[in-house]
Parts: structure tokens; sequence; C-alpha cells
């Protein structure tokens, strides 16, 4: 049962950070309207929540070697941990002005994704620097290519 919270939880934050990230960047570059950011975190923290949820699921019933309150727990804590920190965006949103929201969303979403893989890490014996700076790679191309897709957008709005 640890191990299928684990999963989910993991699973659940690290595709809030970076999903919910690259959407609100490639939003702002294309469209520079607070409604639409919004209005895309909210559609993240529903919709994107329940298929990573189902996608856990799926996964862990193919895999076929947990028990059913197992894979429910995936499941549940899939879906939790993906809704619950996708609206963490939100509120910096509604609060200040959108590119400084922006900027806030990026610090916080950044050290959630380090801090977890630096927890991931240590838990593998592994330097943390190797799996921190992996993952924030990772994280820094998805949100630097929805940036540039955000901005060419934009451009043929124009």
């Amino acid at each position: 049962m640890k191990d299928s919270l684990r999963t989910g939880i993991s699973f659940g934050l690290t595709s809030a950070v970076i999903t919910t990230l690259g959407l609100m960047v490639g939003l702002h570059s294309g469209t520079h309207s607070k409604i639409v950011v919004l209005a895309g975190i909210l559609t993240i923290a529903i919709a994107d929540a329940f298929s990573d949820a189902l996608g856990i699921h799926v996964s862990e019933e193919a895999e076929n070697k947990h028990t059913i309150k197992e894979i429910w727990a995936a499941t549940i804590s899939t879906f939790l941990a993906k809704f619950l920190f996708a609206m963490t965006f939100v509120v910096p949103v509604v609060l200040f002005t959108l590119s400084t929201a922006i900027v806030i969303s990026l610090i916080w979403g950044l050290s959630i994704l380090s801090l977890l893989s630096y927890f991931i890490a240590k838990s593998q014996s592994e330097p943390a620097w190797k799996i921190v700076g992996e993952h924030l790679m990772i994280a820094i191309v998805v949100i630097g290519i929805t940036h540039w897709v955000g901005d060419w957008i934009g451009k043929l709005n124009a």
C-alpha cells in the first residue's frame, strides 16, 4: 500500500508541475490573458488529474501484481496529488499580475519538483544533484518549448 501511495503522489506532483507550468507559460506567451491562463489551470486540475489517475490505474492493473486496494490507492493518490497541487497555481494568478504570477509559479513548481527529486535520490542512495538536475532539465525543456510554441501561436493570431 505504501508503494502505491508513493507512486500516486510522486507521479501526481511531477505531472502537476510539468503540465501546469508548461500550460501556463505557453498560454501566457500566446495570449497574455489572465482569464485564459486561469481557465487552463482549472482544466488541467480537473481533466488531466482524472486522465493521469486513470492512466496509473490501468498501468497498475496491467502489471498484474497489485491488489485491488493497491491499485485504487495509486489511482486516488494520483488524482488528489495532481488536482490539489495544480490548484495551488491558481493562487498567484488570482493575487498578482500575470507576469508576476508566472515567475512565482515557476519558482514554486520547480522548488517542489526539486524537493521531490531530492527525496527520491536519497531513498535510492543516488547523488541528489544528479536526480534533481535531470528532473529540472526535463521540466525546463518542456517549459521552454511551450513558451516558444505560445509565442509562435501568438504571432499567428496577430
